[in-house]
């Protein structure tokens, strides 16, 4: 079992950066792929980005494509996800999520993620 605990959400203005983390604790972190999620109110849940246990590998939602940059450090147990020129659209709880599957083709379906954090609140104003 995994436990985690993301940081780093908060009021950012259009066009601004944040970067969130998510610590984990528990079962190796370094055996898990990793991925990010957003839901906004009203909302499905949505991929937004996903990495390989080694960090080698990562996925992106076409939405977040050339703006945010999801990374690890297995050293520190620790998942990131780097928001740059961020949009009003962006608003929405975050949370990070550890899968046991290693097939890249999964990675953007909630229902192949068994651990999950319990969020942090993304605001963008425009």
């Amino acid at each position: 079992q995994v436990q985690l605990v993301e940081s780093g959400g908060g009021l950012v203005q259009a066009g601004g950066s944040l970067r969130l983390s998510c610590a984990a604790s528990g079962r190796a972190f370094s055996s898990y792929v990793m991925g990010w999620f957003r839901q906004a109110p009203g909302k499905e849940r949505e991929f937004v980005a996903a990495i390989s246990a080694s960090g080698g590998f990562t996925v992106y939602a076409d939405s977040v494509k050339g703006r945010f940059t999801i990374s690890r450090d297995n050293a520190k147990n620790t998942l990131y996800l780097r928001m740059n020129s961020l949009k009003p659209g962006d608003t929405a709880v975050y949370c990070c999520a550890a899968s046991d599957s290693q097939h890249a083709s999964y990675w953007s379906a909630p229902r192949n993620y068994g651990y999950w954090g319990q969020g942090t609140q993304v605001t963008v104003s425009s």
